[in-house]
């Protein structure tokens, strides 16, 4: 959203209408109290403390505060739309007494642009991306985004016909060159991009361009226009990817005529304008995670709340999907016999250390699957504690379903998934339980919570509520309060399960996948592994 300072040509006309004055910005920092950062190990209560939100996960603020806000909010998801007066306002904010600069917030911007792209268009099946860049702002946000997707493994080009010979954009035009990224002039590109790219990225104009776009900018929206005429004949047509507003469309109004870009997403910045109301492609994300809470205050913005790390979230409900046709087209290097360890455990570890060194969430956490004398099967998530000669270790409630099962037919099977290593890993054996010596020495090494959740908890009963187990578990805490050793419940401890097959899994592209099984033999009296390869 930092289209006004660097189209200046463009919004002069439009600040005068509206002028930002040094006078709002000392009575902004006035309302709302502007400090220098506390130190880091403090929070600040006002920009930097953190935020709770129920579950819808909306970040609003007190409702009422500005008028011409109210209108902006949608009913459904309560999400703020900004007018383009409000949209200058909060980059003039931003900028001004809020201390960003504008390639601070460029950056951000482009990032979030690319991991918009990467959360749905994955770079093994869409990989040649072309980014067409305006000369303001929002050409800079697609400058960067190309960067950032040419890390995340896509092949960009970039057409940047009007350069902007400002040291901001020539150090983004550096960096794009030191990674050997192509630069298309207008007459390079071809007639029908289709052909050659899989995802184009808008990023011609923001918010603050007004008017008709003019050469050679009108004639590159008219390629991206007609990309719509390409698949009515039943042709391949690249995805469109717009930056904050669709190129050609009215920043309020939105595509009046019906005739403009059509983008299949949108990338909203800061908050989405009012023409995102208009927007009618299956993916709307909004981007550019740096909205301080005075803003949100100020313009009364309702905004989904970012997940973990993300750059992005989703506005809206996501597309309607046919589950069949949800597939991955694996892309791994090859599991050969060869390559492999002639003893199964040596190779999990191998691949486990791999998962781990990946950086993957809970890589110890497996699938346990029983069977009880019924026949039949039950699966839950469990945490694998220990693997070693003997077997595979999880500890839980001797008292829970799968320890009546285990009591009932004492065998069982391991599901290891690691989905960003595209492997499984499949065990099947018996079970029987640790010993109580090592099951105690387990249950005292857990943190002390652990502990007295192990003794509240009496696994798979019912309980009348979430308040009875807090209640119990603040009894037990105070009762443990002063207490050095809190005693190991009878009904809780550990298994091990003895393994007598092993399977490994690599996805590989069209389905050929890489599957090698483990299984005992008896040779001269002594037990070996027979490696089999299995089809896919």
């Amino acid at each position: 959203m930092r289209r006004v300072l660097g189209n200046r040509k463009m919004v002069c006309s439009f600040l005068s209408q509206a002028p930002l004055s040094l006078a709002y910005h000392k009575s902004f920092t006035s309302n709302y109290k502007i400090k220098p950062s506390p130190p880091l190990n403090h929070f600040s209560p006002g920009f930097l403390a953190p935020i709770s939100t129920p579950a819808i996960r909306v970040f609003c603020s007190n409702p009422g505060e500005v008028e011409s806000m109210a209108s902006s909010v949608l009913n459904q998801g309560s999400i703020s739309y900004l007018t383009q007066r409000e949209a200058a306002e909060v980059d003039e904010i931003l900028m001004g007494p809020l201390g960003f600069s504008v390639d601070q917030l460029m950056e951000l911007a482009g990032l979030s642009v690319a991991t918009s792209i990467a959360e749905v268009y994955k770079p093994n099946e869409y990989t040649r991306v072309l980014a067409i860049c305006g000369p303001g702002n929002n050409g800079g946000d697609g400058l960067v985004a190309a960067r950032h997707l040419y890390h995340f493994g896509y092949k960009p080009f970039v057409c940047y016909p009007k350069r902007t010979q400002k040291p901001l954009y020539s150090g983004l035009v550096t960096q794009l060159e030191s990674l050997s990224i192509p630069f298309l002039s207008v007459d390079e590109l071809p007639v029908d991009l289709s052909k050659d790219f899989d995802i184009i990225v808008d990023a011609m104009f923001g918010f603050s361009f007004h008017g008709a776009p003019r050469p050679p900018f009108d004639d590159l929206i008219q390629k991206l226009v007609n990309l719509h005429n390409y698949e009515q004949v039943q042709q391949k047509s690249p995805v469109i990817v717009s930056v904050d507003i669709p190129s050609g469309w009215h920043v309020e109004e939105g595509d009046g005529g019906g005739e403009g870009i059509k983008p299949d997403m949108l990338v909203s910045l800061t908050a989405p304008k009012l023409c995102a109301k208009k927007f009618s492609g299956p993916h709307h994300f909004l981007g550019g995670r740096f909205v301080p809470p005075p803003i949100a205050e100020k313009y009364n913005l309702c905004l989904p709340q970012y997940s973990g790390t993300s750059m992005c979230v989703r506005i809206g409900k996501p597309p309607q999907l046919d589950i069949s046709a949800l597939r991955e087209n694996y892309i791994s290097p090859e599991f050969l016999e060869e390559q492999v360890e002639a003893d199964p455990l040596d190779q999990f570890h191998k691949w486990f250390d791999d998962a781990v060194t990946a950086g993957l969430k809970e890589p110890n956490a497996m699938a346990l699957s029983t069977t009880g004398e019924d026949g039949k099967p039950s699966s839950r998530m469990v945490l694998l504690k220990g693997v070693d000669k003997g077997g595979f270790v999880w500890y839980t409630n001797y008292e829970s379903q799968k320890a009546r099962e285990l009591s009932e037919n004492p065998h069982a099977a391991l599901l290891f998934y690691w989905d960003g290593l595209n492997r499984q890993v499949r065990v099947e054996g018996s079970v029987q339980k640790v010993s109580d010596e090592e099951s105690e020495q387990y249950f005292h090494s857990r943190p002390r919570g652990s502990q007295i959740g192990a003794i509240v908890s009496k696994q798979s009963t019912v309980v009348p509520g979430r308040h009875v187990l807090h209640q119990q578990y603040k009894e037990l805490e105070e009762k443990y309060s002063e207490e050095g050793l809190i005693p190991k419940p009878k009904h809780w401890g550990g298994y091990r399960l003895q393994p007598n097959r092993f399977e490994f899994w690599q996805g590989q592209p069209s389905r050929l996948h890489d599957r090698l099984e483990y299984s005992p033999e008896e040779i001269d009296g002594r037990r070996i592994w027979k490696i089999v390869r299995l089809a896919p």
